[in-house]
């Protein structure tokens, strides 16, 4: 049976937050990897004439490419795009969510874009080239439309009525030093969300960027199991 896994990144940021546990995935699978761009996340950034519904038609699209090449799909979203999962999840047969530091309560989205300065420091940039960072980071931090953060809460709140109506199996991910989303979140998704399989998985040391975490080799093993279990086994 043939495994694809659509990943989604969060808000003004890109796949290479994902990218550590992407590449643990691919060293212990043959999985199908897909990792798209939202619009206007691309670089240079132009997130002022973004909206929510393009960020989620693209996540659709992307979907349905994977959905023609493989048997099972999961989707993992980080932050925001943790929140476009749960819509997926809504729409279409999906056998997995991972959802991580999903935003499905914020501090604040001018936190976040603070928060991403944290991404800029030598213990993450000297493992990847520095511009990816730069670029993806330093850019889009000081160009990032009020317009844009806008549409960002649209994403929550359009989705949030609907939790209970999800039943796909879920990993939730949450950081207990996670300063944009309350660590509060991960126990709030798994009280609100429909799914009969719902898993949560606390990382001590996390903040929001939670895969670039000091202790994400002790719960990327974990993730991986409850993605490589059929659900019988779960």
């Amino acid at each position: 049976m043939k495994t694809g896994v659509l990943f989604l990144h969060g808000f003004t940021g890109g796949p290479f937050e994902v990218r550590p546990l992407i590449d643990y995935l691919k060293k212990k699978t043959d999985w199908i990897i897909t990792t798209p761009v939202l619009p206007g996340h691309d670089f240079p950034m132009d997130l002022g004439k973004s909206s929510a519904e393009a960020w989620m038609m693209e996540a659709e699209l992307s979907l349905n490419r994977l959905r023609k090449e493989v048997d099972r799909v999961i989707v993992v979203g980080f932050s925001m795009g943790g929140i476009i999962a749960l819509y997926l999840a809504l729409r279409y047969p999906i056998d997995k969510l991972v959802l991580l530091s999903a935003a499905a309560k914020y501090i604040s989205p001018r936190i976040l874009l603070e928060d991403m300065a944290i991404m800029m420091s030598d213990s993450v940039t000297k493992n990847y080239p520095p511009n990816t960072f730069y670029h993806l980071y330093d850019y889009k931090l000081r160009n990032t439309p009020l317009h844009a953060m806008k549409e960002f809460l649209r994403v929550v709140k359009m989705v949030e009525p609907y939790y209970g109506n999800i039943s796909t199996p879920v990993c939730v991910v949450q950081g207990k030093r996670d300063g944009i989303v309350p660590f509060s979140t991960g126990e709030h998704l798994l009280r609100s969300l429909g799914s009969v399989q719902k898993q949560l998985i606390v990382s001590e040391k996390g903040k929001h960027h939670i895969c670039y975490s000091d202790d994400c080799r002790e719960w990327f093993p974990q993730v991986y199991e409850f993605m490589r279990k059929d659900q019988s086994e779960i």
